[in-house]
């Protein structure tokens, strides 16, 4: 049965998104995204730009706290994109704007971003970091997620050195599995960084 989005609560299950098949995993898990969505600092009228959308979990998930803004879901995957815009029908909330192209140069013809998600980047992601800190509006935030630690102090010292202040935490959730004999035990999901990043943290 279809939920209606403007009356559906916050938090979808990972499974309620279409992914791609049999591979799994091409979403931000729900832990990972409660955290993120919360960095973003997200305001009913946030511009907010979801870099790497690829299912759009966190694009209609930011679309319900941004219910008086925009959120431009970019994605360069082809294979990705019907995928996004079944999503995007099923669960957006109408501010969802599905923007098809590689960044940053897609990223030129988009109002500047209060909130900015980058969850892919195509192995352009300095590139992408570059465009973003220069077009953040003052008091709005940088959300990046990564699975290598490596990529942190790479990421970290370039936001610094682009005049944004950073902070770092690692999401490592386990989830309860039950088991034949009604006993639960513990699957856990690959940590993710979490880098946050803004002029003003306060």
């Amino acid at each position: 049965m279809k939920l209606e989005s403007l009356a559906r609560p916050l938090g979808l299950p990972d499974d309620a998104f279409e992914q791609r098949r049999p591979v799994r995993g091409q979403i931000t898990k729900r832990e990972v995204r409660a955290v993120s969505l919360y960095s973003l600092g997200l305001r009913p009228e946030s511009i907010v730009w979801d870099i790497g959308a690829g299912t759009g979990s966190v694009s209609v998930e930011a679309a319900l706290i941004a219910h008086r803004g925009v959120v431009y879901a970019i994605e360069r995957d082809e294979n990705s994109m019907e995928l996004l815009r079944r999503n995007v029908e099923r669960w957006g909330s109408g501010r969802v704007q599905i923007v098809p192209g590689e960044a940053p140069e897609v990223l030129e013809g988009l109002p500047d971003p209060d909130s900015v998600f980058i969850g892919g980047s195509g192995g352009r992601l300095g590139e992408i970091l570059d465009s973003a800190a220069r077009r953040l509006k003052p008091h709005g935030r940088i959300v990046v997620n990564l699975a290598v630690l490596e990529r942190v102090q790479e990421v970290t010292h370039r936001l610094n050195n682009l005049g944004v202040a950073t902070e770092m935490v690692m999401v490592h959730a386990s989830r309860g599995k039950e088991m034949g004999d009604g006993a639960i035990r513990l699957e856990s999901l690959n940590p993710v960084f979490v880098v946050t990043a803004g002029r003003a943290m306060e």
